[in-house]
């Protein structure tokens, strides 16, 4: 039997311009792997992990790197960031947000760059910002679990792009980039 995973919710902005405190910010860092930007280099010439994005909007992933395996879940949603921690010949062993691991065909994935916003954080807001530092203004605030697009990280805030918003939130409540990662504008 094949478990159909549920697609994360859509991005949810509700766009208000805000003056007042902040949201605090989780910082207990579980979610990220112990020194993710390192030298190690798979296969391909890529650096392992890295983050990357489903290209389609069905994904088969399975038990091992091949097709004789069996499927493990499918993913529903194009653009959805997923950690690359393992290659094999053309397959990439990959982790979602909740930690669970399977693989995929490499084809199927994109190196677009997207996030997660807090998806630890049940139902928190985290405030959209009109620049890259606390005292700028607030311009939204986005729904834990929401998937942004990445236009670029200086390593403290990112920048990001979805339907109807476009700003900078602070990088630790962020799924999908390592702790002081710097992202190139995209």
């Amino acid at each position: 039997m094949i478990e159909i995973r549920k697609a994360l919710r859509p991005a949810i902005v509700a766009a208000f311009l805000v003056t007042g405190p902040g949201v605090p910010v989780p910082g207990d860092g579980s979610w990220t792997p112990a020194h993710a930007q390192t030298l190690k280099r798979g296969p391909s010439g890529l650096p392992l992990p890295r983050f990357v994005s489903l290209k389609s909007q069905n994904v088969n992933v399975r038990r091992g790197p091949g097709q004789q395996y069996d499927i493990a879940w499918k993913f529903h949603r194009a653009g959805l960031p997923v950690e690359i921690v393992q290659e094999f010949d053309n397959w990439r062993k990959i982790r979602d947000a909740e930690g669970d691991e399977g693989w995929v065909f490499h084809s199927l994935l994109s190196g677009e760059r997207s996030v997660i916003v807090a998806p630890w954080a049940g139902k928190d807001t985290f405030p959209l910002r009109s620049g890259a530092a606390d005292d700028t203004t607030i311009i939204a605030y986005l729904e834990a679990s929401v998937i942004s697009q990445v236009v670029q990280c200086d390593g403290q805030w990112c920048q990001v792009r979805g339907q109807g918003y476009d700003g900078w939130i602070g990088q630790t409540v962020l799924w999908g980039v390592y702790p002081s990662e710097q992202v190139e504008r995209q």
